[in-house]
């Protein structure tokens, strides 16, 4: 294990990467709002949005890729959007203790959404109504992986 955390330090910062700063949302008009959003996540811990924003009272539709090769034991990525007040680190060091449940806590009241871990090559899609105005919290909760990956998500 202690390789495997070496070899992609060394990886990291020898290649460190710029988060993509362009959006890729976009809202579609049916039945009601809905606003897609895609955020990629890749093997150097990262996701490709550091905000996302949506409008209030709308559907969204998340799609979250892993664009990379690692499978989701050494490099599992997962979205998960915090509820107002919830502090990043607490939450994410609880997550910790519930890897059976793809590092989310059993039983929490502490998330507004949440996807299922992912490896790379693989995708996930999830919808939930955006929740009131306001700024959020948006992690990876694999272990470790909150210090990086992390972001803002802003409902107008």
């Amino acid at each position: 294990m202690n390789v495997l955390i070496t070899l992609l330090t060394v990886l990291f910062l020898a290649n460190p990467v710029a988060p993509n700063t362009d959006s890729e949302i976009k809202t579609t008009q049916e039945n009601n709002t809905i606003t897609e959003v895609v955020i990629e996540s890749n093997d150097k811990m990262r996701f490709n949005l550091k905000e996302i924003k949506v409008k209030a009272g709308t559907t969204v539709k998340l799609t979250l890729k892993h664009v990379g090769k690692l499978p989701k034991q050494a490099m599992g990525h997962n979205f998960v959007l915090l509820k107002q007040g919830v502090e990043l680190r607490d939450f994410a060091m609880e997550a910790t203790k519930f890897k059976a449940n793809d590092y989310i806590p059993e039983n929490t009241n502490d998330t507004i959404a949440y996807t299922d871990l992912i490896g790379g090559g693989e995708s996930t899609t999830i919808e939930f109504e955006a929740p009131e105005k306001g700024t959020y919290t948006f992690l990876c909760s694999f272990p470790g992986h909150f210090g990086l990956m992390k972001g803002t998500f802003v409902v107008e």
